[in-house]
């Protein structure tokens, strides 16, 4: 499973990125409104910090509710990342979004169709030629739905019909989460700083690390 980082503050999408496990972002337009600065601006900014990951997430906006309009707002997300091929085109789940994806698949964009609840809209996503669906576990856990089994269903399914399409966990929490989608066949989580930093710990490592510091310093005493 490959990580993507889920940002849009560039100080924490560098540091990921420099620890080297870092294969992509994803952002929307609610993180980048936390960061106050123009939408397209800070894509470009992400785009030139990780230039060698595979994908980065821009989203079209939630005021672009038919096909031709998301398509628009695609062909200028598009210009910003020069003549790269890592930018992806981020959707929504709906018949619009399914209708764009479908267009800007045939052009040879990469797409990744979000707010995915159920395998039947993986199913529909895929068949519409999406790179990427991103099944939300969190928001599912909010309404005492199991947002792993999702994924489970989904990879499981993928792998019957022998679909190409990449499953991306998103609305990653905590470390179980991380775990737990890697087990059931995410290709990919997409996760905030905070818990790369959460799973990189652990106390006995912590321990370990202060023992040896205490051993060295008595041996080269």
């Amino acid at each position: 499973m490959k990580f993507f980082i889920d940002s849009a503050n560039l100080t924490d999408i560098q540091k990921a990125h420099k620890i080297g496990v870092l294969s992509g972002v994803t952002t929307n337009p609610s993180l980048v409104a936390k960061e106050g600065i123009k939408f397209e601006d800070r894509i470009e900014e992400i785009l030139q910090a990780v230039p060698d990951v595979e994908s980065v997430s821009a989203e079209v906006t939630p005021d672009a509710e038919t096909a031709e309009e998301m398509i628009a707002q695609a062909d200028e997300l598009i210009k910003i990342n020069n003549h790269d091929n890592n930018i992806t085109i981020k959707l929504p789940m709906t018949l619009a979004g399914l209708e764009a994806c479908r267009y800007l698949a045939k052009k040879g964009v990469k797409t990744n169709v979000t707010l995915i609840f159920t395998v039947n809209q993986a199913l529909l996503a895929a068949r519409a030629g999406a790179t990427y669906v991103s099944p939300f576990l969190g928001r599912l856990d909010d309404i005492s739905e199991d947002g792993v089994q999702l994924v489970s269903k989904v990879a499981e399914l993928f792998r019957v019909h022998n679909l190409d399409t990449q499953i991306i966990a998103a609305s990653v929490r905590h470390p179980d989460h991380v775990t737990r989608v890697a087990m059931a066949g995410a290709h990919i989580a997409t996760i905030p700083f905070s818990v790369i930093e959460q799973i990189s710990k652990h106390p006995l490592t912590d321990q370990g690390l202060e023992k040896f510091a205490a051993d060295w310093k008595k041996a080269v005493q």
